[in-house]
């Protein structure tokens, strides 16, 4: 796919955007390229991959003025398919583009778990608080409202709680006595009993800092001489343990955790494009490096050349 390496190039670094930005011969540019028959797809990604998010909204505003008309209608009109929701996500200012992501995840038939679990529990409060507000704004809808109409038990109520944000709320001082307590009562809720008592998992996950969540795995594994995460995948199944273990993984290591969910996307057989586009245009204009570093380090080869892989015999 050719509008994936045109991507994966002009993404070799988060994006910062033009430092001599003009929005109106990028609109000029843009209006152009969808002009007549065909579309110029390469000069639409000249263009919308390397101004930033502000940026891209500016030109919109130009498109409207020189034009009279909307440039996303324009875009969608003119495009299609991956390459459709590629400029789509990219011209959706970010807390809207969320909150888009997750009413998608929730609309229709079955509803898509994982991406919620990656919104919410990667998220922080700050930023969760936006979305919401974005959610509310598009859809006329209360996103917990939607979220507890669309999951039940267990993993509702882990998404609930995660929606709160709880986590921010604690300073950064570990308390050791408390992170000892937290600790022995994982323990005991899990793998000291028959059974399992998923709402202590859950509160200590969802309501504890990140510092402070550290300190307490380092104590559980002592109790219980195996990690947190082996225990999580004993005691728990299905969604609610993948909503469990990504808390953990975005605890101990953010950056680790969307490479490991790239590199999910694409290995074996087909490609996840939803998610790469999610993530790669998400975190473009905040952590896209720190992410491709640790990529890298992990799994031994570049973000960029695994993208050209997974998309050689694709059509």
């Amino acid at each position: 796919m050719a509008w994936w390496k045109a991507w994966v190039e002009q993404e070799g670094v988060t994006v910062k955007g033009s430092s001599h930005f003009n929005p109106d011969p990028d609109a000029e540019t843009l209006y152009k390229a969808m002009k007549g028959i065909g579309t110029n797809e390469q000069a639409i990604i000249d263009v919308l991959t390397k101004r930033s998010n502000a940026q891209r909204q500016q030109i919109a505003k130009s498109f409207k003025a020189q034009f009279g008309k909307d440039l996303i209608e324009s875009l969608k009109s003119e495009l299609s398919g991956k390459f459709e929701r590629l400029i789509m996500a990219l011209m959706y200012p970010p807390y809207r583009y969320e909150a888009k992501e997750l009413y998608d995840a929730m609309k229709g038939l079955g509803t898509k778990e994982g991406v919620i679990i990656e919104i919410l529990a990667s998220r922080t409060k700050c930023q969760l608080q936006e979305i919401m507000k974005a959610y509310k704004e598009d859809y006329e809808s209360s996103l917990e409202e939607d979220i507890k109409a669309d999951t039940s038990g267990y993993l509702e109520r882990i998404l609930v709680c995660l929606l709160q944000g709880s986590r921010d709320d604690v300073r950064g001082y570990v308390d050791a006595g408390l992170a000892l307590q937290d600790a022995q009562d994982l323990y005991a809720a899990g793998e000291k009993i028959s059974g399992t008592d998923e709402m202590k998992f859950i509160t200590i996950l969802c309501t504890r800092s990140a510092p402070h969540l550290m300190r307490v795995f380092e104590e559980y594994e002592k109790i219980a001489n195996k990690s947190i995460e082996e225990s999580i995948k004993s005691e728990t199944h299905g969604s609610l343990e993948e909503a469990m273990l990504t808390v953990v993984k975005c605890t101990q290591n953010l950056h680790s955790y969307f490479a490991e969910r790239l590199y999910c996307a694409m290995k074996g057989a087909g490609t996840s494009d939803g998610t790469l586009i999610r993530i790669i245009v998400s975190r473009c204009e905040v952590d896209l490096d720190l992410i491709k570093n640790q990529f890298n380090k992990m799994y031994g080869k570049t973000l960029s050349s695994m993208i050209m892989v997974s998309h050689e015999f694709q059509p």
